[in-house]
């Protein structure tokens, strides 16, 4: 017999299992959080992982490592070259707080000249600033510290899970079909190709997408002869996946950067103009070719998941929040009882899926038009 449950009764649980899913996420953190960073790299190294397997012949346990020490090079010169353009760019601390003096006196001056208000004490107001600029480095080096002690233990884990994740993928999917009636298996196993699929390209995606931003921010930047270029376009890259907020704060930094050494608003206009084209590129051409309309998030899911992960976990839980939930809609649509909540994640691109870009559907618009003209040219 069928036990029918009020409606405010069912939604109390679900809001009850949402907070004991947190409060289980906070508490152990030490190791979901490794866990997690091992199931994206996992599935970011299967592909390559089943080459090395099918058509290298290599032994699985002798693929995995060649995947995970490929892995591990290329971030590690990532971090290295970021951390020694970033030790530089603190030995010019001086010179630009020397700059940043200059451009508040002309500042004080103008609003002076052009409206009679009389400018604070200039030496207080740039003492002021300057304790300030310490008091933000001594405790970015304290954040930085506690972070690199947390990372270790992360990076220790890390390669363990995805050596373990990967070896044992067969048993894994064995073990996810003993919930699973017989005759309903071979639509499950479906159902699991194409989640993965889907995910492996939407991840493999967004690292192309960031490379490729990564290239022209820093190309731009040269052009104009920032220092630090690479540095400031990487950063940036990385910052995209942010929507909106993401593109501000690259923007930003390096435009503030260029007006302190510079001096001149023109320079720092020059490179904000830079950050808008290759976003203007990015949202038009880039993401839509490369990764494609099959997982696309609104601003306003990016977002939120972006602030529930730092609440819940802090920097990690920023990193990991996009490709989570991004694995959340792909599951949301394909399970049809949950499918409403993957269309609120939905992009509208997304649902309307003839729109991949204003430019190109505008382009598309265009050449379609043309083509019809030329099959009914009596009309």
């Amino acid at each position: 017999m069928e036990i029918k449950l009020p409606g405010y009764f069912k939604y109390t649980v679900i809001l009850l299992g949402l907070a004991l899913l947190i409060y289980t996420l906070q508490q152990f953190k030490a190791v979901l959080m490794p866990l997690a960073f091992g199931l994206l790299f996992a599935l970011l190294l299967l592909p390559l992982n089943r080459d090395l397997e099918n058509k290298l012949r290599f032994p699985r346990p002798l693929a995995i490592l060649a995947s995970i020490t490929m892995v591990i090079l290329i971030l590690g010169l990532i971090v290295w070259f970021l951390s020694m353009q970033l030790v530089s760019l603190t030995s010019e601390l001086e010179s630009i707080s020397k700059n940043m003096q200059k451009l508040i006196t002309k500042g004080q001056d103008f609003v002076y000249q052009n409206f009679g208000i009389v400018p604070p004490d200039k030496s207080q107001l740039i003492q002021n600033t300057i304790g300030g600029l310490q008091e933000l480095t001594t405790t970015f080096l304290g954040s930085t510290i506690s972070i690199t002690t947390g990372a270790l233990t992360i990076l220790t884990l890390v390669p363990i899970f995805v050596f373990l994740l990967l070896y044992y993928r067969d048993h894994l999917e064995q073990f996810m079909f003993k919930f699973v009636a017989k005759d309903r298996r071979s639509g499950v196993i479906q159902t699991i190709i194409d989640i993965q699929h889907v995910v492996q390209s939407y991840i493999s995606g967004l690292m192309i997408v960031i490379v490729v931003v990564a290239l022209l921010n820093s190309a731009g930047l040269l052009i104009l002869g920032v220092k630090y270029a690479v540095f400031f376009g990487v950063f940036a890259s990385i910052l995209t996946i942010i929507p909106y907020i993401g593109i501000l704060i690259g923007a930003s930094i390096p435009a503030l950067f260029t007006l302190a050494t510079t001096g001149e608003l023109l320079d720092a206009v020059l490179v904000v103009l830079v950050f808008m084209f290759v976003q203007f590129l990015e949202g038009n051409f880039i993401t839509p070719f490369v990764v494609g309309s099959k997982v696309s998030l609104n601003p306003f899911a990016a977002i939120l998941a972006l602030l529930v992960g730092g609440e819940v976990w802090g920097a990690a839980g920023m990193i990991l929040s996009i490709p989570i939930i991004a694995m959340m809609k792909v599951i949301f649509d394909v399970y049809e009882p949950l499918q409403p909540f993957g269309f609120l994640l939905a992009d509208i691109d997304e649902v309307k899926p003839k729109r991949r870009g204003r430019v190109r559907g505008w382009f598309d618009e265009l050449v379609n038009g043309i083509l019809r003209g030329k099959k009914n040219p009596n009309k």
